[in-house]
Order: structure tokens, then sequence, then C-alpha cells
């Protein structure tokens, strides 16, 4: 029997849903089902902190209203770009906050220079005036 795409689709998403929740189980996780694709699990953090990590199945359709199908290896893409795109944004910015440093530290000197100059000066006045 032929059943349609949206009843395919949560068998799918129910499916994978009832694999974690088996693994998390078998893991010794305590395995909350919040929502129809969700679950949440209790998490205690290095500083005994309690938290949830929640967990959302779905089956993206993508294909209505005009839109492109939903594409995971393109989605996959995507995000490894993002990800270069800000290390190398990472990297640039920390190169400029390593000039910006290195010329404050250039400025300093040369201020710190110039206020014992003027010191010495004002010492050599202060020692002929006397």
């Amino acid at each position: 029997m032929a059943v349609s795409r949206k009843v395919e689709r949560e068998m799918i998403r129910t499916q994978f849903l009832d694999k974690v929740t088996e693994f998390l189980t078998s893991k010794g996780e305590e395995v909350l089902r919040v929502k129809s694709n969700e679950i949440a699990v209790p998490v205690v953090g290095c500083e005994d902190n309690e938290d949830f990590l929640v967990i959302t199945f779905k089956v993206p359709t993508g294909a209505n209203k005009g839109r492109e199908p939903y594409d995971g290896y393109s989605e996959a893409e995507s995000y490894e770009l993002h990800l270069k795109e800000k290390a190398e944004k990472a990297k640039a910015n920390a190169e400029r906050k390593a000039r910006k440093a290195k010329k404050d530290a250039e400025i300093r000197a040369k201020k710190k220079a110039i206020a014992e100059t003027q010191k010495s000066v004002d010492r050599f006045t202060k020692m002929g005036s006397e």
C-alpha cells in the first residue's frame, strides 16, 4: 500500500528519533520525549550546572511555494564555506589587533622617551636657574 510523502517523512523521523533514543538510553542517559519530533537529555556540566541538550528531528520538505528542494550536501558545503570565511575574518582581526598593539607600544615608548627627555630638560633648567 502506498503512503503519502507526509506519512513517509513522519515514519522516517520517528524511526531515527527512536534509534537515537535507544542509543542514548543504552549509554545510560535519561532521554525525555518533549515533543513529537524532539527529545531532551539532562546533562551536568563540569561546574555541576544542570542543563538540557535538546535534539530536534525533522525531514525538511523545502520544495513547496517555489523553493528549491532541501539539499543536505549543498547545505553542508555552504556551512563549510561559512566556517572558512569566519576563520579568515578571525585571522585578519587577530593580525589587525597585533599591528595595532605593536603601533600602540611604539607610541607609548615614544611618549615615555619624550617625557623622560622633558624631565631631564626640566632638571637641567632648574639646576641652571639656581
